[in-house]
């Protein structure tokens, strides 16, 4: 009877793991039961149990972006370099990171902590896009490569009032707001996308320069870093832009390059602009009403809707049928997506979009099937309530916390385990509730609110 009891035991368990039931507590007397007793008893995590804020990373780690300086420089016993890492692997932090942003090569980090230290950078750091970080031998220098999470000092007035908010990564800058001081901008300034005057031959490997941006009409709600240019979306609804304009990406109405933030016209004008998107050449912008306006790089379909211009200097709103009301954009290399408040995913533009191998271009936004992001007659309530796009991939996140991608597998920045293109979403095995993504060229990031 003793080893049957035991046997019912296990199985329990193993049945309560399969289920996601933690236990806390077991008090058995297996091996001494007699008749009668009690049968064992549990007691289970609840809700109040506090749940930990964990960051997860995979992709390209030689330049250092994923924060595990093993990866890069191998611990003892272990031969090679690790190249990629297929599956999301666990960065560990204390700081309880709210904002994260991936670029090219290189990752920030922030926390909306009243500490002195709000952001972390790593990974390439060839013009200082992730601040200036001194070397350990000759204090002189600075480091071109970070391989793990080093704060970046921001000039800020009040260090232990001032919250960082959120943070964005261009090419080579990256944009730093925050709740009272502003907007500060880091890195490459060679087509004015960090907001300042652009100096010619001026060098940006080591630089100390932190610039606060100066303020705008009314209040910065959201940055957003193109490949070489950046909006900024302010509390009334205005988008102001500057960098680089080769391909109409500032929306200014010119293709020279700008170094002052500039308010956009065009179809936006008196428009209540409530989200922004961009990361390669080309931008979309989201207004109250649900509306979706673009401007910039259209040689791949992205604007075909409206125009046979490849590119679009001002911004122009985009007349889709049958999308809905949109909440969401985001936009890649190529290739763009939309989310509806019904929670459904339209894609449109060229490469991988998500809807099969023969599915590989859209003047219009096409929908992606709702079951391919785990909807079915079982479980009915699932939607997508998040969409995210690197360069040449996209991400969704649901409503219970689970992470889809598809796209370019470009160095296993899809985190799926293997290094094929993946044609559909796929479901990234991740250990927690994903909350928030960034995806960047060839790596990304979650934060993850763990299980217990």
């Amino acid at each position: 009877m003793p080893g049957t009891m035991c046997t019912v035991v296990a199985r329990c368990l193993n049945t309560l793991t399969r289920k996601n039931v933690h236990v806390r507590h077991l008090s058995s007397t297996v091996g001494k039961s007699k008749p009668g007793d009690d049968l064992p008893t549990f007691q289970y995590v609840g809700k109040r149990s506090k749940r930990k804020d964990r960051v997860f990373v995979w992709g390209f780690s030689y330049t250092g972006a994923l924060g595990i300086p093993s990866f890069v420089v191998p611990d003892t016993g272990r031969k090679k370099p690790k190249q990629y890492q297929l599956t999301p692997y666990r960065l560990d932090m204390d700081a309880k990171i709210s904002s994260a942003s991936c670029g090219y090569g290189f990752t920030l980090l922030s926390s909306r902590t009243t500490d002195v230290t709000k952001v972390w950078g790593m990974g390439l750091n060839k013009d200082s896009q992730i601040g200036f970080h001194r070397s350990r031998r000759d204090r002189t220098k600075g480091y071109e490569h970070i391989l793990e999470p080093s704060p970046v000092p921001l000039p800020l007035d009040k260090p232990q009032e001032t919250r960082v908010l959120q943070v964005s990564c261009g090419r080579a800058h990256s944009l730093i707001l925050t709740d009272n001081e502003g907007v500060f901008s880091i890195g490459n300034n060679s087509y004015g996308q960090c907001a300042r005057r652009v100096i010619e031959g001026e060098i940006y490997s080591e630089s100390q320069l932190v610039h606060r941006v100066r303020p705008l009409a009314s209040r910065v709600v959201q940055v957003v870093c193109g490949q070489d240019h950046s909006l900024f979306r302010t509390e009334l609804g205005e988008v102001y832009a500057c960098g680089w304009g080769a391909d109409g990406q500032t929306g200014l109405g010119h293709y020279n390059i700008c170094s002052v933030p500039t308010k956009l016209s065009g179809d936006l004008a008196d428009v209540n602009v409530v989200h922004l998107a961009t990361y390669g050449d080309c931008c979309l912008a989201v207004s109250e009403e649900g509306q979706v306006y673009g401007w910039g790089n259209s040689e791949y379909l992205q604007f075909a809707s409206i125009t046979d211009l490849t590119q679009v200097n001002i911004p122009r709103r985009l007349p889709f049928q049958h999308v809905g009301k949109v909440k969401q954009v985001a936009c890649g290399g190529t290739s763009c997506a939309l989310l509806n408040d019904d929670g459904n995913v339209f894609v449109w533009g060229y490469g991988i979009l998500g809807k099969g191998p023969t599915f590989l271009e859209s003047a219009v936004p096409e929908m992606i099937p709702p079951t391919l992001f785990g909807q079915n007659d079982y479980n009915t309530t699932i939607k997508v309530l998040k969409i995210f796009s690197g360069l040449g991939h996209f991400a969704a996140l649901t409503n219970v916390g689970e992470l889809f991608v598809w796209g370019k597998n470009l160095r296993g920045c899809l985190g799926t385990g293997r290094l094929e293109d993946q044609y559909f979403p796929w479901r990234v095995t991740v250990p927690g509730e994903v909350v928030d993504v960034a995806c960047g060229v060839d790596h990304m990031m979650a934060l993850v609110k763990s299980i217990t």
